[in-house]
C-alpha cells in the first residue's frame, strides 16, 4: 500500500513539474515586501484567468532576476490562501 502511495505522489510531482509556465510582464518588484506585481495571461496551474496581480514569491532571490517592464515566464502554486510565484525567468525573444 505504501508503494502505491509513493508512486502516486511521484506521479503528482511530475505532473506539477511538467505544468506549463505562464507568461506575463513585470509591473513592480518589491524586494522589501517579497512580492512581484505581474500583468499575466492565464495561469493553468491555479486555474486563474488573465489579470494584473501582486504575488508573494517563494524565494526572495527570484526578485533579483527581473525588473519592471521585463517580459517573463513564471510558475505559481497555491500555498494556503495565497498564490505564490515559485519560479520566474526572462521570456525568450521571438
Amino acid at each position: 500500500m505504501r508503494a502505491v502511495a509513493a508512486c502516486a505522489a511521484l506521479a503528482a510531482g511530475a505532473a506539477l513539474a511538467a505544468a506549463p509556465m505562464a507568461e506575463g510582464e513585470v509591473r513592480k518588484v518589491d524586494a522589501k515586501a517579497k512580492t512581484i506585481t505581474l500583468k499575466h495571461g492565464p495561469i493553468a496551474s491555479v486555474d486563474m484567468g488573465p489579470m494584473t496581480m501582486t504575488f508573494p514569491v517563494k524565494d526572495p532571490a527570484l526578485l533579483a532576476k527581473v525588473k519592471a517592464g521585463d517580459k517573463v515566464r513564471f510558475s505559481a502554486e497555491k500555498s494556503g490562501s495565497d498564490i505564490v510565484v515559485t519560479a520566474i525567468e526572462p521570456a525568450q525573444s521571438k
